[in-house]
C-alpha cells in the first residue's frame, strides 16, 4: 500500500464540512472563519514509548491523539473545526490503521470537528496533530486572568491515568475490574470541550491538566503573576485511587498527568454560574483552594496545615 492510497483508503471523506471549503487533496486546506469569531491553535505530538505504550490499542491511540488536542481547545472555550494530522508509521498496517482511523474519527464526529490535510511517512510510530478551533472574538479563556481571591477550580477526577501507568511500572497491583477502570482513564480520556465552552464569561483564566496539577496550575499562577493556596485532599479521584496509600494518591492527584481535565479560576461571585456551566456541560467541578496575592503555591491538608513536598509535573527533558 503506498503513501496516497493510504490517505485515501482511511483518511479521505466527505467533502462540505461547516467552515472547511476544501479538504485533503490539494497542497493546503481552505478554511472559511466564522464572521466575528477568532482562530485558536494548538499542536502536539505522540511519540511511542514517550506518550504511549505499545501495547495500547490501535482504536484507543486514535482516540487520545484527538482528544489531547482537543483538550487545548476546551482549556480556551473554543468550538473545534478542523484538525491536520502528521503521521509516522513504521509499516503500512490495514488493520491497525483501521483500528486507529476509527478512534480518530469516532471522536472528531463527536466534537464536529474535521480532518482537513496533514502528512504521512515512514519511521518511528510518531502523531502530531494540529487542531483549530474559534471563540467570540475577545472572549477566549486564558492562563492569564486570574486575580488575588479567585476560587480554584478542577473537573472531572484527577489521578487515574498515573495509577494505571504505576500498574504498567510494576510498582503496584490491581484486580483486574480496577485496572481496567483506570487504564482506560489513561489511553481514553475525555475532553471537556463542552464545559470550556460554558465557562467563557464565567472563568477568568484556564489551562488543561496534562503534565499534572502543580504544574499547569503553576502555569495560570505564572502568566497571571499570583499565587495559590490548594487544599490537597479535596482533589477528586475515583474511588479506585482513593483506596490507595495516602502518599500515593496525592502523588497522583497533584503530579500524574495525563489528566486532561481543567484547572480553572472564576470570582466568588460567579460560584453559582460556575455550578451552572458544570451542569449545563455535565461535568462535575469542584473547588480546590484561592488565588492568592502572594506568589508560590501552597499544599493544604485537611487541617489547613501547610505540606512540604517535593512533587512535580512531567518534563519531557527532566521526565
Amino acid at each position: 500500500m503506498g503513501e496516497f492510497d493510504l490517505i485515501k483508503r482511511f483518511f479521505v471523506r466527505e467533502q462540505g464540512q461547516t467552515g472547511v471549503v476544501l479538504g485533503i487533496g490539494d497542497d493546503c486546506a481552505v478554511l472559511a472563519p466564522t464572521p466575528g469569531m477568532q482562530w485558536l491553535v494548538s499542536t502536539d505530538m505522540l511519540v511511542e514509548g514517550r506518550h504511549f505504550l505499545s501495547t495500547v490499542a490501535p482504536e484507543r491511540l486514535g482516540h487520545k491523539a484527538l482528544a489531547v488536542n482537543l483538550s487545548d481547545l476546551a482549556a480556551c472555550g473554543a468550538t473545534p473545526r478542523a484538525f491536520t494530522l502528521a503521521l509516522a508509521l513504521p509499516r503500512a498496517d490495514a488493520s491497525w490503521l483501521t483500528g486507529f482511523s476509527k478512534g480518530l474519527f469516532a471522536l472528531a464526529d463527536a466534537h464536529g470537528i474535521h480532518l482537513v490535510g496533514g502528512d504521512t511517512t515512514q519511521g518511528p510510530l510518531n502523531i502530531s496533530i494540529t487542531v483549530m478551533g474559534e471563540a467570540p472574538a475577545g472572549a477566549a479563556l486564558l492562563r492569564s486572568g486570574a486575580k488575588p481571591g479567585d476560587d480554584v477550580y478542577v473537573s472531572g477526577s484527577l489521578g487515574d491515568a498515573r495509577l494505571a501507568l504505576e500498574v504498567f511500572r510494576g510498582s503496584i497491583s490491581l484486580p483486574g475490574e480496577q485496572f481496567a477502570q483506570v487504564r482506560a482513564a489513561m489511553e481514553c480520556p475525555q475532553p471537556r470541550v463542552a464545559l470550556g465552552q460554558a465557562l467563557r464569561g464565567v472563568a477568568s483564566s484556564a489551562a488543561d491538566v496534562s503534565d499534572g496539577l502543580i504544574g499547569d496550575l503553576g502555569h495560570i499562577l505564572q502568566r497571571s503573576a499570583v499565587g495559590a493556596s490548594l487544599e490537597v485532599d479535596l482533589l477528586p479521584c475515583s474511588a479506585v485511587l482513593a483506596a490507595q496509600p495516602l502518599a500515593l494518591k496525592r502523588e497522583c492527584g497533584l503530579a500524574g498527568g495525563d489528566d486532561y481535565e481543567l484547572v480553572f479560576t472564576a470570582a466568588p461571585a460567579q460560584r453559582a454560574a460556575v455550578q451552572g456551566a458544570a451542569e449545563q456541560s455535565a461535568t462535575p467541578v469542584i473547588r480546590i483552594g484561592r488565588i492568592e496575592a502572594a506568589a508560590g503555591l501552597r499544599l493544604l491538608d485537611a487541617e489547613g496545615q501547610v505540606l512540604s513536598h517535593q512533587f512535580s509535573s512531567f518534563d519531557h527533558f527532566k521526565s
